[in-house]
C-alpha cells in the first residue's frame, strides 16, 4: 500500500488507479472494516487525526478529483460525504523520499511520465498535506 504524499498528477495512469484501489482500502482499514493492514505504516498518519474516516476520504477526493481531469472513470458512487479537516503535516524530506522513488517506478514502466516532469525540482504534495521542514517520516520503509 502507498498512499502518497505527492500530488495524484504526478502519477501515471497505473499509478494513479493503484492509488484510488489502495485509498478505498485504507478507508475500509481505518473504518474497521478489514483485519488486514491494519498497522500499516502507511495509515499512521491517518490513525493520528481527530477524524481518521474524514481525513482518508479527504484524500480520496483529491484522488478522484484528478482521476476527472484526466478523463478516467473513476466510480464516484464510491465517495462518501466528507467534512472539512485540518492539513496533515508532513516533511520537505519525506516528500523528496517519495518523489525520488515515483522517478525510479516511472523509468521504468512510464518513461514519458517521467519525461514530463524531469525539470521539476519541488514536486507539490497532494492536497490534503502541508509541507514543513524535516526528515524523511519515521513511519516510511525504505
Amino acid at each position: 500500500m502507498r498512499l502518497w504524499t505527492l500530488h495524484p498528477r504526478y502519477l501515471d495512469a497505473q499509478g494513479l488507479t493503484a492509488l484510488w484501489r489502495e485509498a478505498l482500502l485504507a478507508r475500509a482499514v481505518l473504518a474497521g472494516m478489514t483485519r488486514g493492514y491494519t498497522r500499516h505504516p502507511q495509515l499512521l498518519r491517518f490513525q493520528a487525526q481527530s477524524d481518521p474516516p474524514a481525513a482518508i476520504e479527504c484524500y480520496l477526493r483529491a484522488v478522484h478529483a484528478e482521476s476527472l481531469r484526466r478523463g478516467f472513470r473513476f466510480d464516484a458512487t464510491k465517495l462518501q460525504a466528507a467534512a472539512d479537516v485540518p492539513p496533515i503535516m508532513t516533511t520537505d524530506g519525506q516528500l523528496a523520499r517519495e518523489w525520488q522513488h515515483l522517478g525510479r517506478k516511472l523509468q521504468v514502466r512510464s518513461p514519458e511520465t517521467l519525461a514530463r516532469w524531469a525539470g521539476l525540482a519541488q514536486p507539490e504534495p497532494h492536497p490534503l498535506f502541508e509541507v514543513v521542514p524535516g526528515p524523511v517520516e519515521p513511519w516510511e520503509r525504505a
